[in-house]
């Protein structure tokens, strides 16, 4: 069957504001942190349920994290906040995603209420799909089987996704793929994405050392939770649409000032202003951990060596798509 006609992709934020075009819909739930290869199969179910039926397929997530609202001074490392994550499900196919507000009092709320309120009264769902290991509601009592039969029981159809597994041993998980950017292996995290880790965000000031050095950089600060490794990648910057080859360092320059951490950016051959332009960086490859040189003509030599070694590893990937656009449909 051909897919229903497109809606523009919006996202909601306040259920009150949901258009009638989406209710009636197929509704996709969890976190989908990363939205990784596991989640890509909950979220396909549900686009293959919506092209049958004729109707939209949206996305109920959560925000913020609800690990971090139930431990603050410990807040989880987003793989995808939220402009990151409405970029993949846009890529996807995804009609509209609704970011229910989550904190102590949401979390407070019964399955039943759940199932009720959000669901039922809420969305209006024709059909929700899950994971196996989605828990819901007060003390996550709600599990996969209360949600089949109480969806029944409230006239929408239930999709329970088995466990994706990587390499047919453990089923994929974000912890995973977070533990892996913490080590730099950005490699192995794009094989469990589907798609290569990239970040957002404006472009800022700097001290404007690596102008002096030879090396200007696009400067921009990631979230604090961010975890990656420190150290020097070979990326792609994504400007107004056209993506360009570089080199960045992220971390606190410790030849220089130790602060807080910063992603700096150098690209081959571009000549232009990106200051506070919004961009995404595409990280493809870690050369080398952070370090400390003997002095700065040390350090424009191994800056010399890194440009080479991204140059060599990013020129077979110059005509492949960008981050999440590697998804689309």
């Amino acid at each position: 069957m051909n897919r229903p006609t497109r809606h523009r992709f919006v996202h909601i934020t306040d259920l009150a504001q949901l258009p009638d075009t989406a209710r009636r819909g197929v509704v996709a739930i969890g976190n989908f942190d990363g939205v990784h290869r596991g989640h890509r199969a909950v979220i396909e179910a549900a686009l293959d349920v919506a092209r049958s039926a004729g109707v939209p397929t949206g996305i109920l997530t959560f925000e913020p994290h609800p690990r971090t609202v139930f431990k603050p001074d410990d807040p989880v490392f987003r793989l995808t906040p939220v402009a990151e994550k409405r970029m993949i499900f846009a890529a996807l196919g995804i009609d509209f995603v609704v970011e229910q507000p989550f904190d102590r009092a949401f979390a407070s709320n019964s399955a039943a209420d759940f199932v009720d309120r959000i669901l039922h009264d809420g969305l209006g769902a024709a059909h929700v799909v899950t994971g196996f290991d989605f828990h819901f509601g007060k003390d996550r009592q709600g599990t996969p089987a209360f949600l089949a039969e109480t969806g029944e029981r409230s006239g929408f159809g239930v999709t329970i996704v088995p466990a994706f597994t990587d390499q047919e041993t453990r089923p994929l998980s974000s912890s995973d793929i977070r533990k892996m950017l913490e080590d730099g292996d950005v490699a192995a995290a794009a094989a469990a994405l589907g798609y290569r880790w990239f970040v957002t965000g404006p472009i800022i000031h700097g001290e404007k050392r690596g102008r002096d050095l030879g090396f200007p950089t696009a400067n921009m600060r990631l979230g604090a939770d961010c975890r990656l490794a420190h150290g020097v990648y070979a990326v792609r910057m994504q400007v107004d649409g056209v993506n360009h080859a570089g080199v960045a360092n992220f971390g606190r320059r410790p030849q220089f000032d130790n602060g807080a951490p910063l992603l700096e950016t150098y690209l081959f051959d571009f000549a232009g202003d990106l200051y506070d332009k919004t961009v995404a960086v595409e990280l493809v490859g870690l050369l080398r951990p952070e370090l400390k040189f003997e002095d700065v003509a040390a350090l424009i030599a191994q800056m010399n060596r890194d440009a080479a070694e991204a140059r060599a590893l990013l020129e077979p990937i110059s005509g492949e798509a960008f981050g999440p656009e590697t998804l689309r449909q």
